[in-house]
């Protein structure tokens, strides 16, 4: 099943798969994902370096992972601050911030200047409180942010808060102007386009099923190989798959959404009209949005967990939590009770360890990199991260490739079956006690104790995308 971005890409704009690699090939620089931090990169590669030869490589079509199935939510870091800030130190922490919102306002850019029509809308995020306790929870963030001077986020009084998201059930909210909605998929494909009137050389339906690592490297794929000087591993949810070395720096989370058939006199009502992005403050956050066309998507993370790291077949169907979304967006939105669902989909999100991703190059082997870990936040960041792997396969010397990020994973998961029964033990908590917050009841102490070990795994990513 396609997801409804993907489906919807395709119908508006038909074009043929690319062709898949029936030979051997010999290139500078091969790319393995065709999503959007494999695409940026491509792109950048080739407006940097010209007479690069690069291909890429797609398993399916570009856009049928998590980057043509996400909410469409541009965002920055933010809220990540404290992180970055423990992490890496003042000044990057500081300096990653500004990237991240700079990209919002580059991806715009760029859709204009290369005319991809990706319902891009530069019209901010509100981050909201729904309850008592995310309101204790999450305004010392919020406010420490503002007297430090990081991000944009403003403080707005709760009718405001309400206006402005078109609910009644946010109790607090701060907003920033530097954020977008995009359609995921249409973006997708629209970089897809600009690479290849760069010249990149792509090809779809060409997994890879092998890795040779050398100097050059052997990629490996059913019908064919390409043979680089250099390789850009950007696959994401998939990475555990290819390389399973890396399978517990990151932990596959489900995020799932439901989108509305248009009603755009029943979204007129409620005084959501523009493409302002809305999040609560949950562990595993709620989001929701707006499209050009009238339509309502609603999306939470945290309901799925994958054994092992695999992304199975349960991220292509349906989403098994429709009923639940459908109620959950009845309760934000009474007057959209009696609007119909157009669908329901489900995406992997990778989530990291810190919640942010990682990057580096493979133990022993400097000419393959790889980028993954955005842990549910990554149309704007995928940006970013193109921006450090060009640095890294360029050999540049910029702050990118001496970013922290490029010291590769900092942390792992447990092993398995650990890592997944204590990820459906901890979510289950988080649900209990999320219910009693909502109640503005006080939780259980196991619950609260078992809850915060999401925040320690990176989990509690409040601006997921």
């Amino acid at each position: 099943m396609r997801p409804f971005w993907l489906t919807q890409a395709l119908e508006q704009a038909p074009e043929a798969p690319a062709p898949s690699l029936e030979r051997d090939l010999r290139v500078d620089v091969c790319i393995v994902g065709g999503g959007y931090t494999g695409l940026w990169t491509a792109i950048m590669l080739r407006q940097q370096a010209p007479g690069l030869r690069v291909a890429l490589i797609e398993a399916d079509l570009c856009g049928a992972g998590a980057s043509g199935r996400n909410g469409g939510c541009v965002l920055g870091w933010a809220s990540k601050y404290p992180t970055l800030h423990r992490l890496f130190g003042e000044e990057e922490a500081r300096r990653l911030v500004v990237e991240s919102e700079r990209s919002v306002a580059e991806i715009g850019d760029f859709c204009r200047e290369h005319g991809i029509e990706a319902e891009f809308r530069h019209d901010g995020t509100l981050f909201t409180a729904t309850n008592g306790a995310q309101q204790a929870d999450i305004a010392p963030l919020m406010n420490g942010l503002a007297e430090r001077g990081i991000g944009s986020f403003a403080s707005l009084e709760a009718a405001e808060v309400q206006r402005r998201s078109g609910s009644a059930r946010h109790r607090q909210g701060w907003f920033s102007p530097r954020a977008a909605t995009v359609q995921p998929a249409k973006l997708a494909r629209g970089l897809r386009r600009v690479a290849r009137e760069l010249g990149v050389e792509l090809f779809e339906r060409t997994p890879m099923q092998a890795l040779e690592r050398g100097r050059p490297a052997r990629v490996v794929t059913p019908r064919g190989s390409l043979i680089a000087d250099k390789v850009v591993l950007a696959t994401n949810a998939w990475t555990a798959r290819l390389l399973p070395e890396y399978r517990r720096t990151i932990a596959i989370v489900s995020s799932d959404m439901v989108i509305t058939e248009p009603a755009p006199e029943a979204l007129a009502e409620t005084g959501l009209v523009d493409g302002v992005s809305v999040l609560d403050s949950r562990t595993f956050v709620h989001y929701y949005r707006t499209t050009p066309q009238g339509r309502l998507m609603l999306g939470k993370g945290g309901n799925t967990f994958a054994f092992g790291g695999h992304v199975h077949g349960v991220f292509d169907r349906p989403s098994r939590y429709r009923a639940a979304l459908r109620q959950s967006l009845t309760e934000f939105f009474p007057r959209l009770a009696e609007v119909p669902l157009a669908a329901s989909w489900t995406g992997p999100s990778d989530r990291s360890v810190t919640g942010l991703p990682f990057f580096g190059a493979l133990p022993g082997h400097a000419n393959i990199v790889y980028g993954f870990g955005y842990s549910g936040n990554g149309v704007g960041p995928t940006r970013m991260g193109a921006k450090l792997l060009t640095a890294l396969v360029l050999e540049q010397n910029n702050l990118w490739r001496r970013s922290p990020l490029a010291r590769g994973p900092l942390g792992q998961f447990p092993p398995e079956p650990v890592r997944y029964l204590g990820s459906l033990m901890v979510r289950n908590a988080i649900r209990r006690k999320e219910r009693h917050e909502d109640l503005e009841r006080l939780p259980r102490p196991w619950d609260r104790w078992l809850a915060n070990f999401a925040a320690a795994a990176g989990k509690s990513d409040k601006l997921a995308s």
